[in-house]
């Protein structure tokens, strides 16, 4: 697959190397899917202002799915909504919510199923973490990235899955997780989440097998994408040696993985991890605040 181009352009007011894509490199970006794969499915996801959502959104759309996304900020959304309107030709429906609060991804699904009369697939992408040694954590701080990235992923499936079962709707669920078979120094905080959203999806992939419910998840590693922005520049430029590759991947390597598992070509497969990492899981260390002097 061709890479879309790393985009370097800088705001003012953002000192360092700007990471992640413009919306005309994710119309753009060629993909291995025939373009009318998701023809008639309904693809919500979560997160989908910035980012691997953004990317999912443009592609979904471009892949012929009426796509749902949520998020926080609602300026962001609608950037997303408006890009893929402009450059797709598609509608993009999009609901502000927060995934902390059970109700609000209840009324999320029912949306869904409100304005597009079925849900396919849910891609469970919002999440977010910040670095910082663990011995540091706040309480306050470590709660806010297990609700987010555990709670508020579970309240998401409970919420698909007993809409589907209550339409009698087979569902597909796909969690964006992390690589943590190794531990993740410097963000134990996700480590300990999406480890936990791991378990808890190879659990429910087996007790929801009978609903006609599949639950996968992909693991990405070092990838191009707005998140890096988060990190101080060196520490984000020394992403791309955390594999034997020595690259960083790109939206898409993420995105298609999860049209692959998340839809048809994966209607055998359930209770997996897709790992997209060049190689990071058996090969390399991530420092996302930087490396400390007493591992050189």
């Amino acid at each position: 697959m061709t890479k879309a181009k790393t985009l370097h352009a800088m705001p003012a007011d953002q000192p360092g190397p700007r990471w992640g894509y413009t919306m005309e490199q994710l119309a753009q970006t060629p993909m291995v899917f025939r373009e009318d794969l998701y023809a008639g499915q309904t693809v919500l996801v979560t997160g989908g202002g910035g980012g691997f959502g953004r990317a999912m959104a443009f592609m979904f759309a471009r892949l012929g799915a009426n796509v749902v996304i949520s998020g926080r900020k609602v300026e962001k959304l609608e950037q997303t909504a408006e890009g893929v309107r402009r450059l797709i030709g598609k509608e993009v429906s999009i609901v502000p919510m927060t995934i902390r609060k059970p109700e609000e991804c209840e009324a999320l699904i029912d949306h869904a199923w409100a304005v597009h009369g079925r849900l396919d697939l849910l891609v469970n992408n919002a999440g977010g973490q910040y670095p910082q040694a663990a011995i540091d954590f706040s309480n306050k701080g470590w709660l806010a990235v297990i609700d987010t990235n555990l709670n508020g992923t579970w309240y998401m499936m409970q919420s698909a899955a007993r809409r589907w079962r209550a339409e009698n709707h087979p569902g597909s669920i796909v969690n964006i997780v992390a690589n943590v078979w190794r531990g993740m120094p410097q963000v134990a905080h996700t480590c300990a989440a999406r480890a936990g959203v791991i378990y808890l999806s190879k659990t429910l992939a087996t007790e929801w097998a009978p609903y006609k419910i599949r639950v996968n998840c992909v693991s990405p590693g070092s990838i191009n994408s707005e998140g890096l922005n988060v990190y101080e520049p060196e520490a984000a430029a020394q992403f791309q040696n955390s594999n034997p590759m020595r690259t960083l991947g790109d939206v898409y390597d993420v995105g298609q993985a999860v049209a692959y598992v998340g839809g048809a070509a994966g209607k055998f497969t359930t209770g997996a991890v897709l790992v997209v990492d060049g190689g990071n899981a058996q090969w390399g260390d991530v420092w996302p605040g930087g490396r400390p002097a007493y591992f050189d």
